[in-house]
């Protein structure tokens, strides 16, 4: 068994970036640019965005924070994003969620201009993404197949089955895994909870990727001996041991599957590092498109 290590490959695709981002400041250019929007005070969210806003400084990326309290008006967020949709400055734009109930994510995902979507939510980008057309790929989805290309893992001709449909993770990655691309070419099943038969069809997996969000879900007796299993999971689990009161585990058995495979990602240090790797790749990317910049 070998570790999908998030941290290893993380680190090698922000080093790249550093050194890009370094070549374009030395030539005169600015450095690109994310803006990160921020509702509320959710603990969770808070953590999340200062890490992206961390890794962006790490690479040279420039990371502006908005952050305002859950009162604000709907209007008031979307003619925020407009106001950074027109800014030449920006390349990348996110807001953070979830959001107040008070505030459509819908509306919010459609007025982020798609040419600065780098969440890759908006519905250009999820439709260039079926057709095969440059765009955003939403960064866990993308995050995943950058993991499996850093450890040379190939999907070609392989069995693919992924636990859990959500248009952030689970369908989109089908949708990447059987497009006729370098890291595609994979017969993919898309499983749910009304899937009949998942255990075996669990076994069939070369690769199997667990997006379920259900904590250890995953058993040894799901996993085909040799299988590479990519656990998306992020569950919090109460444990009286640990400072916080809680514990991360992911959607997959670890200790008991991990046996059973060829390559297996660990909660944490796995995927949820390779997330923000993809952000800040799409971020780097909308720059050079958005500037017509060459490399």
């Amino acid at each position: 068994m070998e570790l999908l290590d998030g941290k290893v490959a993380s680190a090698a695709i922000k080093e790249n970036l550093k050194s890009k981002t370094e070549l374009l400041t030395a030539s005169g250019k600015r450095a690109p640019h994310l803006a990160a929007i921020l509702i509320g005070d959710d603990p969770a969210s808070h953590t999340y965005v200062n890490s992206k806003v961390k890794n962006c400084h790490e690479v040279g990326i420039r990371s502006t924070l908005i952050q305002r309290d859950d009162s604000i008006s709907e209007e008031a967020l979307l003619q925020m994003i407009r106001g950074l949709n027109e800014d030449k400055e920006v390349d990348g734009i996110l807001v953070q969620v979830p959001l107040p109930k008070h505030i459509s994510e819908n509306k919010v995902t459609l007025t982020i201009a798609p040419e600065k979507d780098v969440d890759g939510f908006h519905p250009v980008n999820i439709g260039n993404m079926v057709l095969g057309l440059p765009g955003f790929v939403s960064a866990t989805p993308w995050g995943i197949i950058l993991l499996l290309k850093h450890y040379g893992i190939k999907s070609e001709g392989k069995n693919v089955v992924i636990v859990g449909r959500s248009h952030t993770v689970g369908t989109p990655l089908s949708i990447l895994f059987s497009r006729n691309t370098s890291f595609g070419n994979a017969t993919v099943t898309l499983c749910h909870s009304r899937t009949h038969n998942l255990e075996e069809i669990c076994r069939t997996a070369d690769i199997l990727v667990a997006a379920i969000g259900k904590a250890q879900f995953i058993k040894e007796d799901m996993v085909k001996e040799g299988a590479v299993v990519i656990d998306v999971g992020i569950n919090r689990v109460k444990d009286s041991n640990t400072k916080s009161g809680f514990r991360l585990k992911g959607d997959v058995d670890f200790e008991n599957v991990k046996g059973k495979c060829s390559y297996i990602s660990p909660v944490p240090g796995g995927v949820g590092l390779m997330t923000i790797a993809a952000l800040l790749t799409n971020t780097f990317d909308a720059y050079i498109r958005n500037n017509d910049v060459a490399l």
